[in-house]
């Protein structure tokens, strides 16, 4: 069994189960159950009542997903996390939890955009003020702070256009005026930037993504302190969205985490080398990668990130329609959402995971109509670059025709 001494791949293979425990199973059981037998009455009600440990339900917790969550917990330097049905699932369980009418959170320029239509088309429905602000440059954060304000969210590398924001500085800030910061570390995961050790609150992960890492699963996690966990698991999970994850999605998550660090350092040189070539490409204006020398924020990458993760952002010369002429054109690379996944993945979030932005909102918070948006897979690198070139080629039939 593992602990908080082991280096991260241990941690992701070993912690929070020992299988002696369990007549020697190599592997974690997973607990089909919805519910729980208690010895006595008063043991029950015990457990109901907060006074003994134990499962009572499993909307609330569950044996195998208790693992997964003191692993996540380890993974991230945090005290303790909580397993959710979706990345959705994590963000809303959360701000429900944190958020009353009348209050205000402020979130990054750019959000996922299921994060935003939450946000503008939920949240704020009930009371609570949404304020966009530029957390590039930290001086618009101390600005836009007034007393109403009580979390900052944002997502460092940001979906899809891979700006990045400074945790440490935000978090400081925001510490300083006795404000929540929440990171979503879907792109980074944690074996690349760990965002509670650089001074963050909570850390939210679409767990379908790098964490489940085959594309075969839809989850989150939450991590923070034990004490709000267990405000965020009791309200915002039990009662308020019932964002339940299965215990064999679990399973199918602690089997991707043990493959993470494995994963994401094959990600990440892939991801390097395309990049490179992306950026020789004459028909690309512009590549966003961390790595790339090129790359705006490349000090602050090289400060927070260990590694520059496989996904990256590209503006083609053509626009829109080159940029579908270029995605029609690849055979090896999927045009499909989602990312982390074993296969290289390519889609335009304009008309695809970013299509509940209206085009002037889009405009406002930098995603282009001709922004394509590529997660580097497993594959031999050289078979993603050959096709990334059929797509050029495709774009070079049609400049000639």
């Amino acid at each position: 069994m593992a602990n908080d001494n082991h280096g991260f791949a241990t941690r992701a293979i070993h912690q929070g189960y020992n299988p002696l425990e369990h007549q020697g199973a190599l592997t974690p059981p997973v607990h089909f159950t919805s519910t729980y037998a208690f010895e006595t009455a008063e043991t029950g009600g015990a457990m109901f009542a907060g006074e003994q440990d134990g499962h009572v339900y499993s909307r609330i917790s569950n044996p195998t997903l208790s693992i997964l969550e003191e692993r996540m917990a380890s993974l991230e330097g945090g005290e303790a996390a909580i397993a959710v049905g979706s990345g959705i699932g994590a963000i809303t369980s959360t701000l429900w939890t944190l958020l009353k009418a009348g209050d205000e959170i402020i979130v990054d320029k750019t959000l996922y955009g299921c994060t935003f239509s939450f946000l503008h088309h939920g949240l704020a429905k009930f009371g609570v003020t949404i304020t966009h602000v530029d957390l590039t440059n930290v001086d618009n954060l101390r600005g836009a702070i007034n007393k109403n304000v009580k979390i900052v969210y944002f997502e460092t590398p940001a979906n899809p256009n891979m700006r990045l924001v400074d945790i440490s500085q935000v978090s400081k800030i925001a510490k300083a005026n006795n404000i929540l910061t929440l990171v979503d570390n879907t792109y980074a995961t944690p074996y690349i930037t760990q965002p509670i050790k650089l001074g963050a609150d909570i850390v939210v992960h679409s767990a379908t993504k790098y964490l489940g890492g085959h594309g075969d699963l839809v989850a989150g996690m939450i991590i923070g302190t034990q004490e709000m966990m267990e405000r965020v698991r009791l309200m915002g999970l039990k009662d308020m969205t019932g964002a339940v994850m299965s215990p064999f999605t679990a399973m199918l998550i602690m089997r991707g985490l043990k493959t993470l660090e494995l994963r994401m350092e094959r990600h990440s040189s892939s991801a390097m080398i395309a990049a490179q070539m992306l950026e020789r490409s004459p028909e690309i204006s512009k590549v966003w990668y961390p790595g790339l020398e090129s790359f705006e924020q490349r000090p602050l990458a090289k400060k927070q990130m260990q590694s520059f993760g496989g996904m990256i952002a590209f503006e083609l010369r053509g626009g829109l329609e080159a940029g579908r002429q270029f995605i029609n054109k690849l055979n090896l690379i999927q045009c499909a959402v989602s990312l982390g996944d074993a296969e290289s993945l390519i889609q335009h979030p304009a008309s695809m995971t970013h299509s509940t932005y209206t085009p002037e909102e889009r405009e406002h918070h930098g995603i282009s109509d001709g922004l394509i948006r590529l997660s580097i897979g497993l594959e031999n690198i050289d078979d993603i670059i050959a096709d990334l070139k059929n797509g050029f080629e495709a774009l070079t039939a049609s400049a000639a025709a």
